[in-house]
């Protein structure tokens, strides 16, 4: 609890005063965490990870986003929204105010928006890690959008992971059930921005990302996969392989902090011709600190063309 305190009263301070901070990161070798631990850990927060992660900014990536969608690439646009805030633990949500009953997160927005012939699909996930701990990611939530209709996922860590789901389809419907804990695909993004030291690697238990669970209407479970860790000078690759599913995952991330993502691939078997497995790739534009929040103004609207979002 003191860290908590610690951190959240050092996020208030950074908010009012800036930070001036110049350490500059040497690079070392990222060690990956082979095993899994069942008791949350206290993370080591260091003087430059509080200088980028709490001044009051957030860090904003848009990519060139090429889908795999019914057997056809669509072009469109992704956004990787990585930002830090007082979270409450036990209601799970954004907290209003300072408290000492805050705990400070690492939130990953992450959108997608294409089109799959005259009709949109918009895609959000939301992924909540604590940063003073090293433990499984608080809450994870997706939506998909589309002419079609909608569906919602929702998983909360507690006592276990309480999942909610509801969709459209028939079969799907409206879900409430619990699993056990394993590692979540989603909350592996958070990992590379936090610690790429802690990604698991080898033979591991890992549920998929709740954007291909719904999209290809999969059981929402844990399944057995094997992730690997590349280092290399100036880029690091972390690869996940589900063989049942012939799902295959990499991110490519830059090798010293704050290990921006730059790109990732995506392979998934096709449900109609299981010999064609098209690649959804998502390569960087532009990426900008910006206090997005108060940039609501028309006037505004010019900071999309910096993203190339326009």
């Amino acid at each position: 609890m003191k860290l908590f305190k610690s951190i959240a009263f050092f996020t208030i301070l950074l908010f009012l005063f800036g930070c001036n901070s110049t350490e500059e990161q040497k690079a070392s070798p990222i060690k990956s965490k082979e095993k899994f631990a069942t008791t949350a850990q206290a993370r080591t927060v260091s003087n430059q990870f509080k200088t980028y992660w709490y001044n009051g900014t957030a860090e904003i990536t848009s990519y060139k986003l090429k889908q795999e969608r019914y057997g056809e690439i669509r072009e469109g646009t992704a956004v990787n929204i990585f930002v830090t805030e007082d979270f409450l633990p036990n209601t799970q949500v954004k907290a209003n105010s300072p408290s000492a009953a805050n705990i400070s997160v690492l939130k990953l927005n992450q959108m997608k928006n294409f089109n799959t012939g005259i009709y949109p699909y918009a895609i959000m996930t939301s992924t909540f890690n604590p940063i003073a701990t090293q433990s499984h990611a608080l809450k994870v939530s997706n939506s998909v959008q589309e002419w079609c209709g909608q569906v919602y996922m929702q998983l909360n860590n507690r006592k276990k992971f309480e999942v909610v789901s509801h969709s459209y389809f028939e079969g799907e419907a409206d879900q409430a059930f619990t699993l056990s804990k394993t590692y979540l695909e989603n909350e592996l993004w958070n990992l590379i921005r936090l610690n790429p030291e802690e990604l698991p690697t080898g033979d591991i238990q890992l549920i998929p990302s709740f954007e291909y669970l719904r999209l290809k209407h999969q059981e929402i479970k844990a399944y057995n996969a094997f992730a690997s860790l590349k280092q290399g000078d100036s880029t690091t690759t972390y690869t996940i392989n589900y063989p049942a599913l012939q799902r295959q995952l990499i991110l490519y991330f830059n090798s010293t902090f704050p290990y921006e993502i730059e790109k990732w691939e995506e392979v998934n078997a096709n449900s109609a011709n299981n010999a064609l497995q098209l690649k959804t790739t998502a390569t960087k534009l532009k990426r900008i600190r910006s206090q997005y929040w108060s940039k609501n103004s028309n006037i505004h609207a010019v900071l999309r063309d910096t993203l190339n979002l326009n």
